[in-house]
């Protein structure tokens, strides 16, 4: 038999190290980035980003490859598009160039029922983006008459990149305000996308956080593709061919994905942390 404690002893060592970590790790689940862990596995973050890079791929790349081509005011294709949302050097852009070909080809090879096609399969890419923004608020699929929305979203994504794509590099003091102006525009876009997406369902008022959230990160995600995606895609170009830069550019998309639907999803715990400060202001807990 062991002897119990004397009144007023310490417990043991080991005890007081579990009870700490115990409580650490209380303290971490209740965090933001907690909070953020954890919706996110719930949600399958990461496999919603990798499908929205498979299904953008397949489904929307092929439209706007062919969107762009007929462009007249780009006159570069899909490629431009791809190379200033990468922000990429000229090396790289040389491979991507390879990789989708010239614009005036893809606008020779696509005939109406084509066009129709991508049309059709883009619209899908629509219904994952709204399927990933209702599991973020936990709200249950939306019916099949809304499906209207997609086409719009479409349309509106595509008038967004030809805005984008179209808007000439200023330089020297303006290059802060355009990037404030192209951070703006983005912010807008999103905010408009999940207000359209979810149906209404959600309020203006906590849509706005995930907006700016979501354009941030992307903001982020630029900077941080000049510097390892650029290079990737050189390098891999020379190992493994145009299959090297299909990879490096499906993993900037699963990059994309984890910023579009990880972007709304702290956007709903800003807005709930909100939330909860004004209704402890408003009912101050009571001795």
């Amino acid at each position: 038999m062991t002897a119990a404690t004397p009144p007023g002893a310490h417990p043991p060592a080991r005890g007081t190290a579990a009870h700490r970590f115990l409580r650490l790790y209380t303290r971490l689940l209740a965090s933001p980035a907690g909070l953020a862990w954890n919706r996110g596995r719930e949600m399958e973050l990461l496999h919603r980003a990798m499908g929205f890079a498979a299904l953008g791929f397949l489904t929307l790349v092929p439209l706007l490859v062919v969107v762009a081509a007929a462009d007249p005011t780009s006159g570069q294709g899909f490629t431009r598009w791809l190379s200033q949302a990468l922000g990429i050097s000229a090396v790289s852009q040389g491979e991507v160039e390879r990789l989708f070909g010239t614009p005036g080809t893809a606008l020779q090879r696509t005939t109406a029922l084509g066009l129709a096609a991508l049309a059709a399969f883009g619209l899908t890419f629509g219904g994952a983006v709204q399927t990933g923004y209702e599991k973020v608020w936990d709200l249950p699929t939306a019916r099949w008459h809304t499906m209207w929305r997609h086409v719009v979203f479409l349309a509106l994504l595509v008038l967004a990149l030809l805005l984008f794509v179209n808007t000439p590099a200023p330089s020297g003091s303006a290059g802060a305000g355009a990037a404030l102006a192209d951070l703006t525009g983005t912010c807008l876009f999103f905010w408009v996308a999940q207000r359209l997406l979810l149906g209404g369902r959600v309020r203006w008022s906590a849509l706005l956080p995930g907006a700016v959230v979501t354009a941030l990160c992307l903001l982020g995600l630029r900077v941080f593709s000049q510097f390892v995606f650029s290079p990737l895609i050189a390098s891999n170009a020379v190992t493994y061919g145009p299959f090297g830069t299909v990879l490096v550019l499906q993993s900037w998309l699963v990059g994309v994905g984890v910023v579009v639907y990880g972007g709304a999803l702290v956007g709903r715990l800003v807005h709930e942390s909100r939330v909860h400060r004004r209704l402890a202001r408003a009912y101050p807990p009571r001795d």
